[in-house]
This record gives C-alpha cells, sequence and structure tokens, in this order.
C-alpha cells in the first residue's frame, strides 16, 4: 500500500504521525511510504532520518495527499485540508468528528474511510489509540493548571503543594477515566489537596484503593460538582463518552461560587468540552477568563510535548496501521474485528453510532457495508 504522512498544520502542533522508526516497520512490510519534507521536524525527527528510514521524500502535502492510498496523520484535517480528499483514501488520526460537522460532512462527500483512533475499542474496553494521549493531557493538565495560578498568568497565585504554615491548594478532577487518573497522579505527587469525582462507583472504589487516603472520592451529581468546585483553586475537566460529545457538567452559574483567579484546564475540548464556558484555544494563545475564572482550553495539549507524544501515540498506532496497510482495511476488520470500531466513516455512509447521533443522522453499521 502507498502509505502517507503530512506535516500537521494546526495552531503549534509539533506531532507527526509517523517517525522514522515506523517508516521502517512499513517499508519492511513491503509498502511504499512518502512523507511531506520536513514533517517530524517539531518532534525532533530529520528529513535525513526519514530518508534513511526508507521513506520518499516529496516538496508538497498536496503530492503526499495524492500519492496516498492510507494516510496517518495526527489531529483531525483542517478545512484547508478538504480539498485533497478522494474517494477511497483510508485516512488513519485523530477525527473527533462529534465536535466538528463541516468534517464529517466533507469525509462523508468524498466517500473517505475516515478510521478514528479515539474510538477504536480493544476487546477488554480500553480505547489504546487514545489511552497515550490521555495520559499525557491528564498529566500535562496539571502542570499547565499550576503555571496558570501564577499571578503573572493571571490566576489566584496558589502554589499547588503549599509550604509549611500555608494551604495546599485544592484540585477537583471531573471524571475518574484515564486522564483523570494521570491528572490525580501528578497533583498527588506535587502535594495538592484532591477531590475526584465519577459517575461509576466501581472506578471510585478503585481509585480509592490505589491513592487511599491522599484523594477524596465523589460520586458526580450537580450538587457534588457544585459544592467540589465553590472551594477549587484548580478544575480539571475529563469527562469522556468515545465519540460522543462531553457532557457539559460543568455549569456557567457555578462559576460565580469560584474564587477569582481560580483555574479550569479542560481536557475534554477536543469532543466539545465539559464545561458550558469551554471554547476551543491555541497554545500562543491559551487562556481565556469568564467570570473571573481562568480557563485553559487548548485543543491539542499533548502536542507542547511532541517528542514524547510522538513516540508515545505512534508506539500504540503502528500495530494497527500495518494491519490496514498490509490487508486492507476491509479484509483488516474481518480478521480483527476491533478494527471495525474505529471506522467513524465508510463510502459516504456515517458508521460511528455516536458520532451519528451527535448530529442526528442516519447511522449505518459498517459491518453490513462488506
Amino acid at each position: 500500500m502507498r502509505v502517507g504522512c503530512v506535516k500537521e498544520i494546526k495552531n503549534n502542533e509539533y506531532r507527526v504521525g509517523l517517525t522514522p522508526d515506523n517508516v521502517v516497520s512499513y517499508v519492511n512490510a513491503g509498502h511504499e511510504v512518502y512523507i511531506e519534507k520536513d514533517a517530524g521536524i517539531g518532534s525532533g525527527f530529520t528529513t535525513d532520518e526519514y530518508v534513511k528510514a526508507g521513506a520518499v521524500i516529496l516538496d508538497s502535502a498536496k503530492e503526499v495527499w495524492d500519492k496516498s492510498e492510507m494516510m496517518v496523520k495526527v489531529k483531525e484535517p483542517l478545512k484547508e485540508e478538504y480539498q485533497y480528499f478522494h474517494e477511497g483514501l483510508i485516512l488513519y488520526t485523530y477525527l473527533h468528528l462529534a465536535a466538528d460537522r463541516p468534517l464529517t460532512d466533507a469525509l462523508l462527500a468524498s466517500k473517505v474511510k475516515g478510521v478514528a483512533y479515539e474510538t477504536l475499542i480493544e476487546r477488554n474496553g480500553s480505547l489504546p489509540l487514545l489511552a497515550p494521549m490521555s495520559q499525557i493531557a491528564g498529566r500535562l493538565s496539571i502542570q499547565e493548571g499550576a503555571k496558570y495560578l501564577e499571578k503573572p498568568f493571571g490566576g489566584s497565585g496558589v502554589l499547588l503543594s503549599g509550604v509549611p504554615g500555608t494551604p495546599k491548594a485544592n484540585v477537583v478532577i471531573l471524571g475518574g477515566g484515564n486522564v483523570g487518573t494521570n491528572a490525580c497522579k501528578i497533583a498527588v505527587g506535587m502535594g495538592a489537596n484532591v477531590t475526584i469525582t465519577d459517575i461509576s462507583l466501581n472506578r471510585l472504589a478503585y481509585l480509592d484503593d490505589i491513592f487511599g487516603s491522599r484523594i477524596q472520592t465523589l460520586y458526580s451529581t450537580d450538587a457534588a460538582i457544585a459544592n467540589a468546585v465553590a472551594n477549587a483553586d484548580l478544575v480539571i475537566g475529563s469527562v469522556l463518552i468515545p465519540g460522543k460529545a462531553a457532557p457539559k457538567i460543568m455549569k456557567r452559574e457555578y462559576l460565580k461560587n469560584m474564587r477569582p483567579g481560580s483555574v479550569i484546564v479542560d481536557v475534554a475540548v477536543d469532543q466539545g468540552g465539559c464545561c458550558e464556558t469551554t471554547k476551543v484555544t491555541y497554545h500562543d494563545d491559551p487562556t481565556f477568563v469568564v467570570d473571573g475564572v481562568v480557563h485553559y482550553c487548548v485543543g491539542n495539549m499533548p502536542g507542547a510535548v511532541p517528542r514524547t507524544s510522538t513516540i508515545a501515540l505512534t508506539n500504540a498506532t503502528l500495530k494497527y496501521g500495518l494491519e490496514i496497510a498490509g490487508k486492507g482495511l476491509e479484509t483488516a476488520c474481518k480478521e480483527n474485528n476491533v478494527v471495525y470500531s474505529a471506522i467513524n466513516t465508510y463510502n459516504g455512509f456515517s458508521t460511528c453510532k455516536n458520532v451519528s447521533l451527535s448530529f442526528n443522522m442516519e447511522n449505518t453499521d459498517v459491518t453490513t457495508l462488506f
């Protein structure tokens, strides 16, 4: 198969879909790999490294898109890239379609086979292609939140750990999944007072087992969230429903009871955000203030640490990518039915139930299409 990888064009996005080591794996499996010149520079991979790995280097993104039967990316295509879509193209990347109707419509109109990292569900219920970025975003959320609590960045001037004789910061984490657990790990490690909420009692029991008396677990209700965030210095939004827009559990009305200069980091922003006041921001202008509360809502948080993020992501995506490239998408699905769950669009049909529900459009069971 002809496999392509282009430079990401999203604002301050430095990750890349394939590393030179990945190229070696694809080439050794008999595939042709086309890389846009300087695609990996932001993650510390030079064009010369891709050449040595066996890739063909092309000067423009258009050339790579035109050559490719399968495009491996990191982020969802932007409007400027829709022109490169063509029927039959396998697009293997994060798509986050539930928060992006124009992209959904473009993929359907061009009959692209959209294979989304974030909806691939393994047999044990895990999300292996979302997990590495969730781990990074969760850990980074506390790092960024701590920074924006600093007074020069508009925060209240609270140190997460405090020092002897001063109060520690109160951190509230909404959602105890992969993002929330990793945020909790860093917040506890930095010495903050940590409260974590979830709607799963089993998950809360698990978190209580691993963190013990160092955290407070709360069953997630409107009242519990409102009370918890009223005393919070830092709130982490980490709610996820795979493929579906995030529920707005952080209401605007809660902000008026929060302390001036407190900070919200909405990690769920890729799926529309779990705060009513969320809007997408970028690394070069990451925050805005609503009712005295600083909001950090960067849509590609792991892009701030691209070397770590690229290696972690491609460690996870390579296995499935090689299956798809080696067998074709259809045969890969039939031989490993896990791959079906990643298909969001196929030949003009919307095939991810949660995406279809988000836009009130007809959903087609992908297993009936081939």
